[in-house]
């Protein structure tokens, strides 16, 4: 039946591109050549047949990493609705990594001989890149997410395609329990939705979507290496991952070699070392180039894609980012150190844990297929075979078990869904862990008394930010510091501001300049202000180690964020960073969005009981308290960002407040709700004391030296 459909015909047989209607260049024709040796381009006609007829308008797609799924799907969907001139024939392609996304829209523009922003574009955080002639979008899952939630978004596309949904990001998860009850009849607006995935969790995906169609990918069998294994686990992952790959050197055994480690601390460390070696090691040719691959490189990761200089050997440095995600031709090696670094969040105590621990057996095996090539690569996996069948699961851990759900069901909220239990989920979250957040939306007056969102749930709902991050924001218009609440919300969204630990004393004189006396959240302002000052020159943060990509792409999410504010009509302020007013009116709107996360100083010297559950933290090594030289006694209450469980249990991000705040902003019920402490005590002898009149509290006690305040805010 496909076959039968105009526009559908082989593309060597078109001599005009019908998507813009110009000939085909014959850079186009080269790669053509190159598509058609993908093992995908077997099951063209055969997806499209089932695309078409598929009674509930789904279709799933099983294959191994590599195999050109990611880049021909979405094309031959986007001839299918060339074909069939559907009135909305946008297609849209989520990714969970929103680099892969713009990666994706690079490459496959380029093979349908398009330009990208016109009939090819992404879309990202920070970066829209479509148009009014957009026929395929790729677009990063919690994108998406949020244009499903609202009503604005409904009905914008013909054919929506899920990609690498066994990475089971939040959003992947949720957009498939939104569609999954509509697919049991007929998709909405005549929706064609396709599912990519890999082989492994392609049954407990087949059981939820009522088995649907499926195509499979055809593997390539002897194309991939027969794995290597160590006899123990290295203590120094970094030395064995160089020792490793300039092994592999010496060797001259040729292709690019892919290696995978747990987290970007380790990513880093091995370039820089990989780096001295070659700086100081005569290698045979062709020469290397270590290229890290990670979130927080931003633009710069499309550089591994990039044709090497003089034939230079490429080594890319990665971590769990590239187990699906990324595909490399070039890649002949892989090197696998079979961990990986994750922020598991624990609702119980509202903290995250950074967990170490094994890659799935379906990761495993998706790193191993990246090794291929004629004559056959290499697969080293830094542990043994005993590792993978004794602890690594059979699939990803679900995101959505492991991250804060306060966000989750805020866009539930938003769909009209008023009961967690009335959405579908591929792997359900505990109920401590939706009752908790459930909780924190009450706490933040997102919620009315049915339960459904309030009025300042449904404005909280409109901004890319976590709720009490958005609850800051808004309360910055009645406190009139929204220009400076801005710039705090964008840096605490990017990737870290700085480089730790500083290379230099210079350095860290330079870093140690920047910081501000009132705390790392006005330092984070202070940051950003400097570098806007500076023509946000990338050597001037180099020399101060400051994240040039984090601090461009929170200068694109402050803009982001300032136009959403203007779009629904929210008030402006002028700026005013560095008066006493501004300074309390920032703590002021801090407290309004982060009075869930505040903790007192119990003994004079560092130890933090947290008000909603009794762990001790510490500050962070990087917290600006800690890095001032002359002593002083740390603060005694203080509002942060993150509470990481680890071996020291640290409080990032860290100001300090004056409890008044805390009484005059929280909710009562939430003073009400905390734990037995001293700390609740005291800040219940404090309202009692503001209660009864403007003697104010007792000489002598926590709050005998702390200011007066105004008004409470009025959004809670």
């Amino acid at each position: 039946m496909a076959s039968q459909l105009p526009g559908l015909a082989e593309e060597s047989e078109l001599a005009v591109n019908p998507f813009d209607g110009l000939p085909f260049s014959s850079h186009y024709y080269e790669l053509l050549a190159q598509r058609r040796t993908l093992p995908i381009w077997a099951t063209r006609f055969a997806f499209l047949e089932q695309l078409e007829s598929s009674p509930s308008g789904v279709v799933l797609v099983s294959g191994g990493p590599g195999s050109g799924k990611s880049t021909q799907i979405p094309q031959w969907c986007t001839e299918f609705a060339l074909a069939r001139g559907l009135q909305k024939g946008r297609v849209t392609v989520t990714q969970p990594h929103a680099l892969a996304a713009l990666s994706l829209a690079l490459r496959v523009a380029d093979e349908m001989d398009l330009t990208v922003g016109q009939e090819v574009g992404y879309n990202i955080p920070q970066e829209d890149c479509t148009g009014p002639d957009t026929l395929l979008r790729f677009c990063w899952d919690r994108l998406l997410l949020h244009e499903v939630a609202s009503t604005r978004g409904t009905g914008a596309w013909g054919v929506l395609v899920l990609d690498e949904v066994q990475e089971r990001s939040v959003a992947s998860d949720l957009l498939q329990g939104l569609l999954r009850d509509a697919s049991l009849g007929t998709l909405p607006g005549d929706l064609k939705v396709v599912v990519i995935t890999d082989l492994a969790f392609e049954p407990e995906l087949q059981a939820f979507w009522g088995n649907p169609p499926i195509v499979h990918v055809p593997r390539n069998p002897g194309e991939h290496p027969t794995p290597d294994y160590k006899e123990t686990i290295p203590t120094d992952r970094v030395e064995a991952v160089c020792q490793a790959v300039l092994g592999l050197c010496r060797q001259e055994a040729p292709g690019d070699v892919l290696v995978y480690l747990p987290s970007e601390e380790e990513i880093s460390l091995c370039c820089k070392a990989l780096s001295r070696e070659v700086r100081h090691w005569t290698l045979p040719e062709p020469p290397l180039q270590v290229l890290p691959l990670h979130p927080g490189q931003g633009h710069a990761v499309l550089a591994v894609y990039e044709h090497s200089d003089a034939g230079a050997r490429k080594v890319v440095v990665t971590h769990w980012l590239a187990d699906f995600s990324f595909s490399l031709p070039s890649i002949h090696h892989v090197i696998d150190s079979g961990l990986e670094l994750r922020s598991v969040y624990r609702p119980q105590i509202r903290a995250e844990s950074q967990v170490l621990r094994p890659i799935s057996r379906c990761q495993a095996e998706a790193r191993r297929q990246r090794a291929r090539g004629s004559p056959p690569g290499s697969c080293l996996r830094l542990y043994p075979k005993s590792f993978l069948e004794l602890d690594a699961p059979p699939l990803p851990h679900p995101r959505v078990c492991e991250e804060n759900l306060s966000p989750l069901l805020l866009l539930l909220k938003r769909k009209q869904i008023a009961e967690p239990g009335d959405c579908h989920f591929l792997d359900r979250p505990a109920p401590e862990a939706l009752m908790q957040a459930l909780e924190d939306l009450d706490y933040l007056a997102a919620l009315d008394d049915d339960g459904d969102l309030s009025d300042l749930g449904i404005i909280l709902s409109e901004f890319p930010l976590p709720p009490e991050l958005a609850k800051a924001l808004l309360a910055a218009c009645e406190f009139c510091c929204v220009e400076e609440m801005l710039t705090l919300a964008a840096m605490l969204m990017v990737a870290p501001g700085y480089t730790f630990p500083p290379r230099c004393a210079e350095e860290a004189a330079l870093r140690r300049a920047l910081e501000h006396s009132d705390g790392d959240h006005c330092s984070l302002i202070q940051v950003y202000e400097a570098f806007v000052q500076n023509g946000a020159d990338q050597a001037w943060c180099e020399v101060r180690g400051l994240n040039w990509v984090a601090l461009c792409q929170a200068q694109k999410l402050r803009d982001e964020l300032r136009k959403l504010m203007q779009r629904i009509e929210l008030p402006l302020s002028e700026p005013a960073f560095g008066s006493e007013q501004n300074r309390r009116d920032l703590q002021k709107a801090l407290v309004s969005g982060y009075f869930l996360k505040v903790a007192r100083d119990i003994d004079g010297s560092g130890n933090y009981l947290l008000l909603t559950h009794k762990h001790v933290a510490q500050l962070s090594p990087h917290c600006c308290y800690r890095s001032r030289r002359a002593p002083a006694r740390p603060p005694q209450w203080v509002i942060y960002h993150n509470f990481s469980v680890s071996t020291d249990n640290c409080l990032s991000t860290v100001s300090e407040i004056q409890p008044q705040m805390l009484v005059e902003l929280a909710p009562p019920y939430f003073l009400s709700n905390l734990p037995p402490s001293e700390s609740r005590d005291l800040l219940n002898q404090l309202r009692e004391e503001l209660a009864d009149g403007p003697a104010g509290p007792p000489k002598g006690s926590d709050f005998s030296s702390s200011p007066e305040f105004g008004d409470a805010c009025v959004l809670q």
